[in-house]
Formats: structure tokens, sequence, C-alpha cells
């Protein structure tokens, strides 16, 4: 069967980021259709860490309030030697540049069948389950997915035989770490050198069981390097470590999870949800776009668990991607908007793998005596801190304001509570998502010149002022900075105006307001904006924060 009707994208993976994009397309009116091999969605727990970034995401996907109720905040991340001394100390509790914690612990089933109901819940999303992508082909002008049906019997998974084909302007693969859309382009993987067994167990404490277990940890004990984590409320998580003289085999057996948890839990305390030995290694994609084939999430990255990014980065990847649809659809920039996916988000991955590398190095020690040398390093303190999470370093940001030379562009902005006409509320609940200029103390658009209102206006991006000053606030106009966040992010970079784009991401900033228009021609020069046919764009949109 061959269906005529050519979607804007044809998304192959149907987990949180194969989910999330369908999602976020199909708010904005795009014709998705999401395929996915597996008739359904997979019932146990695997990723349980989400950040602060995103659960901004979440917000605005319009599920902020539903993840928070399948949540809980993180407490402190500690790592300790064998002796259960502290070698270091994370503080995912803290206030985030995001409006609330670091980080939050979540169980993912729960969210995988949240963001499925918000998916099948939008009419121009077609979820298609029990779909194995069989062939890929890029044409001139859209791209033909071939895809065959498939039921499961008695527990295995059989071909009907059923056969279908699809077409797309986009085809994005986010199928994981076997992608079949990432082997149908030939794209290679570099492998950057990290591989270790790791056994997973998962399980719920019985209700009133009150476990020995610090919250939130990793025991970098040589004699089993562990990690303990909770796996969303109500549940429990550790992981062990293969040692080299444990086989593959051995590992799985229900005698020795348990012998593994005795420590800890034992089986009249907890119901033993699953476990699984999971291979954890360090893998790149050479490339995210080959022409209108993308890959996102493990088809495109996979690394080590221990700063708890796998998911998140590819929730980061559909927030890159899901602007540059909506700008290319629209007819407001041309595809080549998509050649900055690569180049932004892959350094910036590259950076979060290095980090859970050399954190995995940390907990996977095995030897004493490496360990004990370890040790000697981290509790004298010679080995300095962790650095800050990487922003991102190429791509759309002003180029002599990189964050990589200590700038503003491609840092993360800041996130925040404002208060408009008397009204407390998140500043992303009162802005409508997109470019925005932000200017302190000062409504922006009095510094526009007719030519980058124009520009502004094309784009659709907004205009507000912030300000900690009551006197100069402004209804709908320049908004009190409740939080005093945006003012110290600002006054910290110098910035009497900034320009953030729609993935949150700080394009660049100046100094002084009369620079502000100099700044959108900055913008707009490196968009790829296409050719205008309607004669021009009218006004910039004046932010009318909502009430």
């Amino acid at each position: 069967m061959r269906d005529q009707t050519i979607f804007d994208v044809v998304v192959i993976g149907y987990g949180p980021v194969g989910q999330s994009l369908s999602i976020l397309l199909g708010e904005r009116g795009y014709d998705v259709a999401v395929f996915e091999r597996w008739p359904s969605l997979y019932p146990l727990p695997r990723a349980v860490f989400h950040d602060h970034e995103i659960r901004r995401v979440f917000h605005a996907m319009g599920i902020g309030g539903e993840v928070a109720a399948i949540s809980q905040p993180s407490a402190r991340y500690q790592w300790f030697n064998a002796d259960w001394k502290t070698l270091v100390e994370i503080d995912w509790s803290a206030e985030s540049i995001s409006d609330g914690p670091v980080g939050y612990l979540f169980n993912q089933p729960s969210l995988e069948a949240l963001l499925d109901r918000k998916a099948k819940s939008l009419g121009s999303v077609s979820v298609n389950q029990g779909w194995e992508a069989i062939q890929l082909r890029e044409l001139p002008d859209y791209c033909e997915v071939t895809l065959k049906r498939s039921e499961m019997e008695n527990g295995v998974w059989v071909s009907s035989g059923e056969t279908r084909t699809v077409r797309a302007r986009y085809v994005v693969g986010a199928d994981g770490a076997n992608s079949f859309v990432r082997k149908a382009m030939g794209i290679a993987f570099e492998d950057l050198g990290f591989q270790e067994d790791w056994l997973v167990i998962d399980l719920k404490p019985h209700e009133g069981v009150k476990l020995d277990v610090p919250d939130i940890g990793q025991w970098c004990n040589p004699a089993r390097p562990t990690t303990m984590v909770p796996g969303g409320p109500g549940y429990r998580r550790w992981e062990f470590m293969r040692l080299p003289h444990e086989t593959r085999e051995e590992m799985q057996k229900p005698e020795k999870v348990w012998e593994l948890l005795s420590k800890w839990v034992t089986p009249d305390q907890a119901t033993l949800v699953r476990y699984a030995l999971y291979t954890f290694r360090s893998l790149l994609a050479e490339k995210w776009r080959e022409g209108r084939v993308l890959l996102a999430g493990d088809a495109a990255h996979q690394m080590p668990p221990f700063m708890g990014q796998g998911m998140c980065s590819g929730l980061r990847d559909v927030w890159n991607l899901i602007w540059r649809f909506d700008l290319i659809f629209k007819g407001i920039a041309s595809p080549d908007l998509l050649d900055g996916y690569t180049p932004e988000r892959r350094p910036q991955v590259r950076a979060v793998i290095d980090a859970s590398i050399a954190m995995g190095k940390v907990v996977c020690t095995s030897n004493a005596e490496e360990a004990a040398r370890r040790d000697q390093a981290y509790l004298s303190g010679s080995v300095p801190p962790l650095p800050p999470f990487p922003g991102l370093t190429d791509g759309l940001i002003e180029t002599a304001q990189n964050s990589a030379s200590g700038g503003i562009g491609g840092l993360l902005s800041v996130h925040g509570q404002i208060e408009n006409d008397g009204e407390v509320m998140r500043y992303d609940d009162a802005i409508p998502n997109g470019f925005h200029v932000i200017a302190l103390d000062a409504d922006p658009e009095r510094y526009l010149d007719a030519s980058s209102r124009a520009l502004l206006a094309r784009i659709g991006a907004q205009t507000v002022g912030v300000t900690c000053d009551e006197s100069q606030a402004v209804a709908g106009r320049v908004l009190l900075d409740a939080s005093g966040k945006y003012r110290a992010f600002m006054a910290e970079h110098g910035a009497a105006a900034m320009i953030v784009r729609p993935d949150y991401y700080v394009f660049g900033a100046v100094g002084a307001l009369t620079d502000l228009p100099r700044l959108v021609h900055a913008l707009a020069s490196r968009l790829a904006l296409a050719e205008e046919t309607d004669g021009g764009a009218a006004h910039v949109q004046r932010v009318e924060a909502r009430a």
C-alpha cells in the first residue's frame, strides 16, 4: 500500500524522543506520522532523571503539571568511596537557572504513558505502533519510507506480511541505539572509548518500608561499584558493575540479583520490577543530518548514565529541531536552516559525553590500588570541580560572544517568575514561545528602527522588558522581575538587552540599547531567511503578557 499523502515529518521511533517531537510538531499544526516497531509502549523503567531545562520543555508541551505529578525533586547527588567518605557532591536540589531545582527523578513508563496520551490527542499526529521501517529512500522533494506490520503472538514478534509506503518532506530517526534510519543513511558512529557492563535493577519497596540507603549516590567501592537512585515516586533503582571475573550470564541470574541487593533490601521488603544487563557505551554519530533525513536521541548519541543526561540530550535534540522546522514549514526560512543542527548539537553532546566518561572513570574502578590513589586525590581537594554544563559553541549564536570564550552567546537563558499587572506567573506562561528580545529596565521596541522591527515581525519575534523597579513596570510591556533572576543574569553578562532563541539559548546581547538594531540584523543575517513573497511583514509582535 502506498500512501499518497506527503506528511510534513515522518518520525521513526516512539520512545520519549519520538513522542515529544511528534507532540511539538502536532501542536503547531503540522502533519506528522510516527511509526514504532513494537505494538505497545515499553512497560519497564529505563531513564529515571531529567533536568531543569527539560522540565521547561515539558511545560512548553503543555504537560508540566502532569510531569510534576509523576516526578520528585532530586536530592544532592553524592559519590562515596568504599569507606563512605564523600568524594564528589553535586547539588541537584539547588535552585537552577530555569526556576526550580536542578534535577528531578521519574518513572519512565509513567512518562511515556503521559506523552502517548498527549500525542494521540492531537488531530494532526498519526501514531502507528507495530510498524517496522524496512526501507528508506530520499527523493528530490520528499522521502519514502516502507514499513511492514508485525504483531505479538505468544510473546513472539511476527510479521503479518502487510506493508505500506509513506512519504514525508523530512524523516527523523528517533529509533534508538540500533537505529534503522542511521544505518539506512550509512552514518557511522564515533566510539569515544567507554564500555562497561552494569546490571540495572528496579524495584518497588512495599508500603511502609524505609530503606537505609543514600537517596541518590554512587558507591565507588572497587569491590563492587554501585549506583543507588530513586526510580521516581515509589520506586528505587540499583546498578551494579560487572567485575572482570564475572560472566554476563552469571549477572543475570535471579539469585545473583538478590545476592547483590542483600546489603540494602530483601525480597520481603520489595517487589522486583525488572533487571537487565546493559553495556554502557560512548558513541556519537558522525553527522546528524543527511539531506531530508535527521537523527535524534540514541540514534545519534549514546553515553554512560553517570550524569543522567541520556534522555535529556535526546529531548534537547528535539527542542533544537522544532523551531527550525517551524520556520521552514512557514516559508520564513529555507531548508538551509537545518544545516545548523549538527554543528550546534554534536559539540554540546560531545562535551556531555566527555563529562559522563570522566565521572564514569571515577566510579568504575575495580582495582583497589587505583581506587586508593583516586580517593587521595579527591579527598585532598586536588581534583578540580566539574566544569559548568556546556552551552552552544557553534551555529546560530553571535560569533564574537561565543560561550566557549566566556561570552553570553550560546548560554542557556534564565527563566523565572514575573509579575504582570499584579499577577505573578512563570515567564514562559506569560510570553508565547519564539524569538524574544528582552531588555532590562526598558521597552526594547523604543530602540528598534523600522527595518529591525520588520525583521523581527517576519520571524514572529516577541519584544519585552523586565525590571526590578516597580516604578518602571508597564503592564504587558515591561514586566516586573519577581524572582530577580533576569536582572542578575543580564548584569552578570553586562547585557542591556539580549535575543533569546525559541529553544531558550541566547543568540547574543548588547551592552547599550542603542545597539539593539545591529544585533537584530546580525540574527537575521544568520537565519537563512527565505525570499519574501508577500511584500514584506507588518509590525513586530508587541507582547501582550498573559494575565
